[in-house]
């Protein structure tokens, strides 16, 4: 095995490792219940933001573009969470698991299926005519966003909107004196879950052995018949339903959501896009855990350096590695 070969491997696992380091750092530093909570709190944030980020990563690393309208995509999931949960609030209400399951259940299918929807849309007429004008995609998409900012205060209001936490999700799991929050729990394995059907998607099947060896060559791919710009098509679609999955989850995070809950989301996206390394599920989850650590010990350490903690995080992290914690590879 080649001295480069064994190279890339370690600097891989390097990033593997960063996670579990910086946890470690935050134990040294703080009393133990206080870094159980802000830990649990951390990683339920970090997981909450890879939903979101992995949608924008693959289509920005393997499709190479740049789509910053995915914020509006996060908002309208949240303001059809908002939406389900108004119509349904008895299951909201009730305290007692599965109705309150359920209800977030037919939120995550309902915002997903609708950011899917207008993602498919804003493809085929915004996004094709500009595929590989990097400029005109910056400007299109962020008109777009500008837009989709303007049309949620027709459509919902202009005043911020409630989203209701489920009585069962209320409260925390008390352990000693230690508080974790239960909505949080279930935020980080719904993420665990995801992380895990996306990696195993796109690192074991033929579809994503075929995306990423379009993404490598694209005519040798559709030279032996693969239709590679109809499965493009369908991961930008894919893409957007994430987003939108993610609005649902960030939404019951906040209980209070606006306009511009996309357009805010937006930066933490692409700092994770650009820690864990563009096109890249593995860097994306990773890169979202650092930031979602970064921010809770931070703002209880330092809280005055707690609004550009991540910004510094992600300055460190391309010191260290300028391409990103692992290589764009959708594995």
């Amino acid at each position: 095995m080649s001295a480069r070969v064994l190279l890339s491997r370690a600097s891989a696992g390097a990033g593997l490792w960063v996670v579990p380091m910086l946890m470690l750092a935050g134990l040294a530093l703080m009393p133990g219940s206080t870094w159980v909570t802000l830990t649990v709190a951390g990683l339920a944030m970090g997981v909450i933001v890879f939903m979101a980020a992995a949608g924008m990563s693959l289509v920005f690393g393997l499709m190479d573009i740049l789509n910053f309208a995915h914020g509006a995509l996060v908002t309208l999931g949240a303001f059809v969470t908002a939406s389900v949960f108004a119509a349904l609030p008895a299951w909201g209400r009730a305290d007692a698991l599965l109705p309150n399951l359920g209800l977030i259940a037919l939120a995550l299918a309902a915002a997903s299926g609708a950011a899917a929807a207008l993602g498919w849309f804003f493809e085929r007429v915004v996004i094709r005519p500009v595929y590989r004008m990097h400029l005109k995609q910056i400007l299109v998409t962020v008109g777009a966003l500008i837009v989709a900012e303007q049309v949620v205060p027709v459509l919902w209001g202009g005043v911020p909107v409630a989203v209701p936490r489920p009585e069962a999700l209320k409260g925390s799991f008390l352990i000693g004196d230690i508080a974790i929050e239960k909505y949080r729990v279930l935020c980080i394995a719904v993420g665990l879950l995801i992380y895990a059907i996306l990696h195993l998607a796109l690192s074991r099947t033929r579809i994503g052995l075929v995306i990423r060896a379009g993404v490598a060559d694209r005519e040798m791919v559709q030279a032996l018949g693969y239709r590679i710009d109809t499965l493009f098509v369908v991961l930008f679609v894919a893409g957007s339903a994430l987003a939108g999955f993610g609005g649902v989850m960030w939404s019951v995070y906040n209980e209070l959501i606006t306009a511009g809950i996309g357009s805010q989301m937006l930066i933490l996206l692409f700092i994770v896009i650009i820690i864990g390394g563009p096109g890249s599920i593995p860097g994306s989850f990773v890169g979202a855990l650092l930031v979602g650590l970064t921010s809770n010990y931070v703002g209880y350490l330092l809280p005055k350096l707690a609004l550009g903690s991540t910004l510094l995080l992600m300055v460190l992290v391309l010191l260290w590695k300028p391409r990103g914690l692992f290589q764009a590879s959708a594995g």
